[in-house]
């Protein structure tokens, strides 16, 4: 009775400390944050549209989220996390785009703020917060020339597990609490180096793991895919060249000849261009050697 006692208080604990933390994901979301919206416009000139069609088909993994032409992307079943599904960020029936302002759409990609003053969901606005605000401006400015696409709204249900994760630091969907709003990263220029990597491989982290060697993503389905490790360890990128790993990012296929799991953005990894891909990869053959399943 004593052991069954003390299995009961500890479940109750537990139980107790899991609803405190949907409690804090549920109040964080209720935040409204005060940033300024930036002074920007979006650009005609057909170079500036140019450089933001390219980032929103590369860095920006635009449509690889949000979908063919950006009316609503896939919809990801993952069970107790919850369901999610990345809007229409075109300007059609239940498109966001016509709603917001040069300046709230600037805010929302750099801090991961909505029009309203609170955070986003989902969309890892961390992943962008670097970006000079010449590339916001760009990819903005392209999105304003994309046709516009009819949707059914989206879904993006978050559920209690995946709300504990975000609070956990498991997985993160909360992304404006992560931001340090009066003090963004800034990347250097763009350059082939593993320091602009750094800010490229954001990108990987939300799936292969902040220290990127790969492992199940935490209460993640069973059929969802488990990432690599991206390291220079034997279970990951030992013994692999820059040839071998353009070939991953062009083809989608490993140096063993196995394609990637779909999951992977493979849309998006093709169109980075030369300098993107050899700075990611400087700096991926610049992390520690770390066994897989380390995240």
């Amino acid at each position: 009775m004593i052991l069954l006692a003390v299995v009961l208080v500890g479940a109750a604990s537990g139980g107790g400390f899991f609803a405190t933390r949907v409690a804090a994901f549920n109040a964080s979301l209720e935040k409204v944050y005060d940033v300024p919206l930036p002074q920007v416009t979006a650009s005609t000139d057909p170079a500036v549209i140019e450089r933001g069609k390219h980032l929103a088909e590369s860095l920006g993994g635009c449509f690889a989220c949000h979908g063919d032409g950006g009316a609503n992307g896939k919809v990801e079943q993952m069970g107790p996390i919850g369901t999610l599904q990345s809007p229409n960020i075109t300007t059609g029936k239940n498109g966001r785009l016509a709603g917001y302002s040069d300046a709230e759409l600037a805010r929302l990609i750099k801090h991961g703020i909505k029009k309203n003053g609170t955070g986003l969901v989902f969309m890892p606005a961390s992943d962008f917060a670097w970006w000079p605000m010449d590339d916001v401006v760009a990819l903005i400015s392209y999105l304003r020339t994309v046709p516009p696409k009819d949707s059914e709204p989206n879904i993006l249900e978050v559920g209690a597990l995946g709300k504990f994760l975000d609070r956990m630091d498991m997985m993160p969907l909360d992304h404006a609490r992560r931001l340090d709003h009066a003090n963004l990263p800034t990347a250097p220029t763009p350059t082939a180096t593993k320091e602009y990597g750094a800010y490229i491989a954001k990108l990987c982290t939300g799936c292969h793991g902040a220290k990127l060697s790969g492992g199940p993503i935490p209460g993640a389905p069973a059929e969802l895919p488990v990432p690599l490790n991206l390291t220079a360890h034997e279970t990951g990128l030992k013994d692999w060249s820059y040839e071998d790993f353009d070939k991953l990012m062009a083809q989608a296929v490993r140096k063993n000849g196995q394609p990637l799991n779909p999951f992977m953005p493979i849309e998006t990894m093709k169109n980075f261009n030369e300098t993107e891909k050899r700075a990611l990869w400087a700096y991926l053959q610049s992390l520690p050697a770390l066994p897989f399943g380390n995240r």
